[in-house]
């Protein structure tokens, strides 16, 4: 059965920082969690314009065998967790699109859309009445701390952002009841739609990946908010600059993985 979830995450910012430091963020995590054997392989990035809209589209591999849980090696070997993404970047609207090799009916779409507020849009995506009759809604506080396995597995920032203030925009620290105090402010609206007809264990993959992907964007949101110091003021093509130096530089380096 699909299941759609959307995740509503607030940022002390506003939208226009906000791209540069997802960016900024992605960029860097990427760098930071590559191994020899593991790691995020970016095989095409180019400027796109069609029916979606204008902006940039990515095509990546992830390489992510260390992080399957255990009870899913039962159904496939441990190198099974290679997924293939496709993005288009229209910022404020956004869509990305996972796919696993080797589960072929597995799917995951992650439709976002970046509104200047703070969380409260009922339905920024446009949801028909039974999309929203299944939909389930979930608001994250970056400013929370998380312990599940995929928080783990995927790794989180230890900064503490009810302790953290950002020296050069004095933003910070994040205490209770921020989301409604803090100005900038905008949220990212992300809805997830994942699909793995698999009798036996699509729902437990299903709820994996909604697990593994909640986690990731706690992760990289709490990321761009305690980087803020390294991005502001930064621009678009500048971080991108920096993504195709890092880029050059990976593609310079003997690589071992096969």
């Amino acid at each position: 059965m699909v299941q759609l979830k959307e995740f509503r995450i607030v940022m002390p910012m506003s939208l226009e920082e906000y791209q540069v430091a997802q960016m900024y963020s992605v960029t860097k995590m990427q760098h930071q969690s590559r191994t020899d054997t593991e790691g995020v392989d970016i095989l095409e990035s180019r400027p796109f314009d069609d029916e979606f809209g204008k902006g940039h589209y990515t095509s990546k591999v992830y390489r992510l065998q260390s992080k399957v849980p255990t009870w899913l090696t039962a159904f496939a070997p441990a190198d099974a967790l290679i997924l293939q993404e496709e993005a288009w970047n229209a910022y404020p609207r956004c869509k990305t699109v996972l796919k696993c090799p080797y589960f072929t009916k597995f799917s995951l779409t992650i439709e976002t859309i970046h509104e200047a507020d703070n969380g409260q849009s009922e339905n920024v995506h446009g949801l028909s009445e039974e999309q929203l009759a299944i939909r389930q809604v979930e608001t994250i506080d970056i400013a929370s701390a998380t312990t599940d396995y995929w928080s783990y597995a995927i790794g989180s920032s230890d900064v503490d952002l009810s302790k953290f203030k950002s020296v050069r925009t004095g933003r910070g620290p994040l205490l209770e009841g921020w989301q409604s105090k803090c100005n900038p402010v905008m949220t990212a609206y992300k809805l997830l739609t994942v699909d793995a007809p698999y009798w036996g264990f699509g729902y437990r993959l299903e709820q994996a990946m909604l697990s593994g992907e909640r986690a990731l964007f706690i992760a990289s949101h709490r990321n761009c908010f305690s980087w803020i110091d390294d991005w502001f003021g930064m621009t678009v093509p500048q971080v991108r600059e920096i993504e195709r130096r890092l880029l050059q530089e990976r593609k310079e380096m003997p690589s071992q993985i096969h």
